[in-house]
């Protein structure tokens, strides 16, 4: 009896390794990553059949919220995200104590100012309302933008983190209002200018290119990255990624599809 007992119990430890390492090898052959939907999951679509030719099976998953991301992916909700910059995720790891990691970067969305009231920053009243995006690092990059649009001058060194208080000049006086990334589209109706990301933009249905009065600069170091935890940064299936994501077929698509507005940044 006892060693029918020893039997069984080595059959089912075996069954278990045999469980365990196909589970281990789903997952090597399987990749969940989070996004937001322009154009990050448009540009994740490119790469899907490039990945499956190589056994590897790409579930994109869309946020409407990008705050959302990195806290998805620090606590295992998702294997990797594709939404941000590199100041972005510096920010968020400090401000976190977490540790995520970039490894590829894929494309800049230069940032760019609109209006549904003035076709030119030239036209800019005093005392006009700007929105800009609430978060620490988009809403200096903002800043930057109005200052190389000539609209304010901030002052020197401020950078990325710069807020209202680093303004030392604004002739116009004009009215700094912050909100939710994902609303600024939207506030166009009410405000008088809003600076906004390439993504949301693209989403409400503006051509950076063309609706813009005044956008960034094309090589600005504000390129999107893929992120992972610093466990999975040499991950078979997250490298095949990585170099879909910098691939001839990535770059003629960014260059075709959104013609200035999400250029190359590999």
């Amino acid at each position: 009896m006892k060693r029918l007992l020893v039997i069984l119990c080595c059959l089912l430890m075996v069954g278990g390794l045999v469980a365990g390492c196909g589970s281990q090898n789903a997952a090597d052959n399987s990749l969940v990553v989070g996004c937001t939907a322009k154009p990050h999951a448009e540009i994740l679509e490119v790469v899907k059949p490039m990945l499956q030719e190589q056994g590897i099976e790409l579930e994109i998953k869309v946020f409407t919220d990008y705050v959302l991301l990195n806290p998805a992916l620090k606590d295992k909700q998702i294997d990797a995200n594709f939404f941000q910059h590199i100041p972005y995720l510096e920010d968020y790891n400090t401000k976190n104590n977490a540790d995520l990691v970039w490894i590829a970067k894929v494309h800049n969305e230069p940032m760019g100012v609109y209006s549904n009231k003035y076709d030119s920053v030239d036209k800019v009243p005093k005392g006009a309302t700007v929105g800009i995006p609430n978060d620490a690092t988009n809403g200096g990059r903002a800043l930057m933008v109005l200052e190389a649009a000539g609209l304010l001058e901030l002052k020197e060194g401020a950078g990325i983190t710069a807020t209202e208080r680093d303004i030392v000049k604004n002739l116009l006086n004009l009215d700094i209002e912050m909100m939710d990334a994902a609303m600024l589209p939207r506030s166009l109706e009410d405000l008088d200018v809003c600076v906004i990301n390439s993504n949301y933009a693209l989403e409400a249905g503006l051509n950076p290119v063309e609706d813009s009065i005044a956008m960034e600069p094309k090589d600005s170091p504000f390129a999107n990255v893929l992120v992972v935890r610093p466990e999975d940064k040499d991950n078979e299936a997250i490298k095949k990624l990585a170099a879909a994501l910098q691939s001839e077929e990535v770059r003629q698509f960014l260059e075709e599809t959104y013609q200035g507005s999400c250029v190359p940044a590999f």
